[in-house]
């Protein structure tokens, strides 16, 4: 696994840098960044809703209109494909959460990292989850994360946190009635990697209250 751990993070190095000009600047590289969330959101028919709107849904996206709210302050795209069952994750409360996780790299369209393949299927990502006042913060498991396995941080992607303020976080009863969403993260609120390769990432993620 370390082997393995160890090449794939050599290889994100190699994609990062092969994606970048030596002279390319910081701005050059958001805007980059910026024409990869356009083109995807265009190619994938996206119907971008403002948080007002959003709001006035009820706090709901349609998925068969493809509607994905972008959430201002961070620059997040989140589609709720399911609330989920359960409830939400309460204020001053620490909860241990479980997710299914599958991660593209928009500037390459390329899947980086997923448990959602046999050979991951063990490891499903384990953090501990705190909302203080509506604020999420959290960290991996190291014993648990394919996250902390590849990316060797327990930090969790601020883009991760986005949706539990929308969703309810239950036990596992079946697949369905798990929490589901899609997110556009950019870099800014992605993990190191992304951050200093400057790439947005697809994810989808399922959130369950582990016990």
């Amino acid at each position: 696994m370390k082997k393995f751990a160890f090449a794939f993070i050599a290889l994100l190095a190699l994609v990062s840098v092969a994606s970048c000009d030596d002279t390319e600047t910081y701005a050059e590289q958001r805007d980059r960044e910026n024409s990869a969330i356009r083109r995807f959101i265009n190619e994938n028919d996206i119907d971008v809703l403002t948080e007002a709107e959003f709001r006035a849904n009820g706090y709901k996206t349609d998925t068969t209109k493809h509607e994905f709210v972008l959430m201002k302050n961070s620059g997040v795209y989140m589609q709720i494909v399911r609330k989920g069952e359960g409830e939400p994750i309460k204020d001053g409360q620490t909860t241990t959460v479980l997710c299914r996780f599958t991660e593209r790299n928009l500037l390459t369209d390329s899947i980086q990292l997923t448990n959602n393949i046999l050979s991951f299927a063990s490891i499903p990502e384990k953090m501990s989850v705190t909302n203080t006042g509506g604020t999420f913060t959290a960290s991996f498991d190291p014993n648990s994360s394919l996250m902390y396995t590849f990316y060797s941080t327990t930090s969790v992607p601020t883009g991760w946190l986005v949706p539990f303020n929308y969703i309810n976080v239950g036990r596992h009863t079946s697949s369905d009635a798990l929490a589901k969403v899609n997110l556009i993260v950019p870099s800014t609120q992605g993990h190191q990697y992304a951050s200093s390769g400057v790439y947005p990432c697809y994810y989808t993620i399922t959130y369950e209250r582990g016990r």
